[in-house]
């Protein structure tokens, strides 16, 4: 495994036009798991609104928002939300995916770490939560490695890119297993 060499960068950093590239490199990789991120990305000028949206989401609290960059050159490489956030449960829903020349790196589960944290300390939820694909092994094992707990299978909850209704798995973590 080579070693890259990576950084979290927020919103303000991120332009249209390299979120629009990650996407577009990345289309047929996430089409049936970041639906609406790609409806919201089909050209730059779309990309601008989603970008503008992702920061008023931001801005009212809704989603939050980590990208990953390649220190080496700069590029952008991935992409962490929190999202669903229910303030009356103190939950929030995780999302994130990592261009496909880099899976496999170790790169989604080191940032994984740091967005628990901000999970757990800056916003103070009692539990963070991952929905995936029964298909999507890799984001199974990133849940398990960093302690969550498979929770369930809910059945149709999930419209993917395809438009088809499929199953997903629900892992969730709780800030008092978190802590140990």
């Amino acid at each position: 495994m080579s070693q890259i060499n990576w950084k979290t960068d927020t919103l303000a950093n991120i332009t249209a036009e390299e979120f629009y590239t990650l996407i577009d490199r990345n289309r047929e990789h996430i089409k049936k798991t970041f639906p609406l991120t790609l409806a919201g990305c089909t050209d730059l000028k779309k990309t601008k609104k989603y970008i503008e949206q992702s920061i008023d989401n931001e801005t009212w609290e809704d989603n939050y928002y980590f990208y990953i960059r390649n220190t080496d050159t700069n590029a952008l490489i991935g992409y962490l939300m929190i999202k669903n956030i229910d303030e009356h449960i103190s939950k929030c829903e995780l999302a994130y995916f990592i261009d496909k020349d880099f899976e496999g790196k170790g790169i989604i589960s080191s940032a994984l770490g740091d967005v628990l944290a901000y999970s757990f300390g800056d916003l103070s939820k009692n539990k963070v939560y991952i929905s995936t694909s029964l298909t999507n092994i890799g984001s199974q094992k990133i849940a398990l490695k960093h302690g969550f707990i498979q929770e369930g299978l809910l059945r149709d909850e999930f419209r993917n890119g395809e438009g088809k209704l499929e199953d997903i798995l629900y892992f969730g973590l709780l800030k008092k297993d978190y802590a140990k």
